[in-house]
């Protein structure tokens, strides 16, 4: 039986779908209206559900935000690693096109991912959330560059979490201005290249 929310009928969805389409509708609010505007009250009116589905979904306001934010990195990794598969690389270019991804996209302050994890700030959560993401690239940086190395897969492990940590601290030095982009790359990129 279908839900009617202010005068328009919605689709009685599984809760995965469900989930999915409020997860795009926020996105959709924090493109059009920016991060603070997300609330549960305004998703639930611009999904066409009732916040009762809205809370059942995510909790609190927190909890929609880093849905979200895991969402949107989960979005990032994967065409990432879809765009690292499209074809054979050699180690240069593996090496060229992971760092120049990676500053891109730490570096880049005006897309979602980054209003959303400013929306996030102050919530005791944010920190894990971080950590996870965080564990997501060291996993991501193992996967494309394993065919590239000899090491033992605990040493290449323990290297890609040290590269990450030096991506996020490169991106943070040009985000504030110390260096462009292309020579945060090329310091990044080289030391991928040593980490190997």
């Amino acid at each position: 039986m279908p839900n009617t929310t202010g005068g328009s009928v919605t689709r009685r969805l599984a809760r995965p779908e469900r989930r999915r389409q409020l997860l795009d509708t926020a996105l959709g609010i924090v493109r059009e209206e920016g991060a603070d505007r997300l609330t549960l009250g305004h998703l639930a009116e611009r999904a066409g559900v009732s916040k009762p589905v809205a809370y059942d979904h995510f909790g609190t306001r927190s909890g929609l935000l880093i849905a979200l934010y895991k969402t949107i990195d989960a979005e990032r990794v994967n065409a990432f690693r879809e765009a690292m598969a499209a074809r054979d690389r050699d180690v240069g270019e593996t090496v060229a096109m992971l760092a120049a991804a990676y500053i891109r996209c730490a570096g880049d302050m005006t897309d979602e991912f980054h209003a959303v994890g400013a929306a996030l700030a102050g919530s005791e959560e944010k920190a894990a959330v971080f950590q996870e993401l965080l564990d997501n690239s060291v996993e991501m940086f193992v996967s494309v560059l394993r065919p590239h190395s000899t090491l033992p897969p605990d040493e290449l492990e323990r290297r890609c979490v040290g590269l990450v940590g030096a991506g996020e601290a490169l991106s943070a030095h040009m985000v504030r201005g110390r260096c462009s982009e292309a020579e945060v790359v090329e310091a990044f990129a080289s030391l991928i290249g040593g980490a190997l």
